[in-house]
């Protein structure tokens, strides 16, 4: 916060504070020029009332220790714009306090699991439930909390990966995160060539579709597309390209859609969680992703 906007929250809170006792004091005995001589006011509704009386010495008090309380309490705790108060609190202090409490709570047993290759992990109960939560709290929203994966976000149950499925690569891709690359080809090859290629794109899994474009877009696909995705379609997982000759599509299958990926392009980016969980965490959540394609995960 600068000092312009310190000095301001300082004139505010202590104006308001101060302003409050001299409103109480101001009017503990300010009198009233409309009272009968029985002490009301004149103000009679159905039969009730309004007699001049003063606030309950109690309630007076009560105010007077509401207004000491807020002084009180900045003087020992931030709340004056930068004045950090004589107690030296503060939430940052008191988070890394927290997250210190639970580095020696919980660190020995996230070591220990660390220290065990994924493969054996899967195995232990303990171990997938903690991945699971964390897959929860972090993953679910993207890939869903049956981690089954939406329209552009990978289905994590079944065994085609972009950037392959083995257990150090599930863990480099959480660790490190991935950015998709694949080029906008529109201003390249124009709105025919795509549909030509689009087509042969399809008939590598089987789909019928219309062969003297599929014949003319192997030509195509030949001339630009090898290069990641290999002269038989099945994909690169070094670069993340992907098998074209199954029926898995990360954005969808139709003709109309694989004509917008190759027009457009995609460039769908994974974060990286090494800094938000750190390794340790990383490697159970990697564990219990690879669980999840290998049927030892948690019910």
């Amino acid at each position: 916060m600068n000092s312009f906007w310190s000095v301001w929250v300082i004139v505010l809170s202590l104006f308001n504070i101060f302003g409050c006792a001299f409103l109480l004091w101001w009017t503990r005995k300010m009198p009233l020029s409309h009272v009968d001589a029985d002490n009301t006011t004149g103000h009679d509704y159905d039969g009730i009332k309004e007699f001049n009386n003063p606030l309950p010495r109690w309630w007076m008090w009560m105010f007077v220790g509401t207004i000491l309380f807020a002084l009180a309490y900045l003087v020992l705790f931030p709340g004056l714009g930068n004045i950090p108060g004589i107690l030296g609190w503060s939430s940052a202090k008191e988070h890394d306090a927290g997250v210190a409490e639970m580095r020696a709570k919980y660190g020995p047993m996230y070591t220990a699991f660390y220290k065990t290759a994924i493969p054996d992990l899967i195995k232990d109960p303990q171990a997938m439930r903690i991945g699971q939560r964390l897959f929860l709290n972090n993953c679910a929203a993207c890939h869903g909390s049956d981690a089954r994966g939406a329209r552009g976000f990978p289905n994590l149950t079944d065994n085609d990966w972009l950037y392959g499925g083995t257990p150090e690569r599930i863990e480099q891709t959480i660790l490190y995160g991935r950015q998709a690359a694949m080029p906008t080809w529109g201003p390249i090859l124009g709105d025919e060539k795509i549909r030509q290629v689009a087509n042969y794109v399809l008939s590598l899994s089987g789909r019928n579709v219309d062969n003297d474009l599929a014949a003319q877009g192997k030509q195509v696909f030949m001339t630009n597309c090898i290069a990641c995705h290999g002269p038989d379609g099945k994909g690169n997982t070094m670069i993340g390209a992907p098998n074209l000759t199954d029926t898995i599509w990360l954005y969808g299958g139709s003709l109309s859609t694989v004509i917008h990926s190759i027009t457009a392009g995609r460039q769908g980016k994974m974060p990286a969680w090494k800094d938000r969980l750190g390794a340790e965490k990383v490697h159970l959540l990697a564990a219990y992703v690879y669980s999840l394609s290998h049927g030892n995960s948690p019910e």
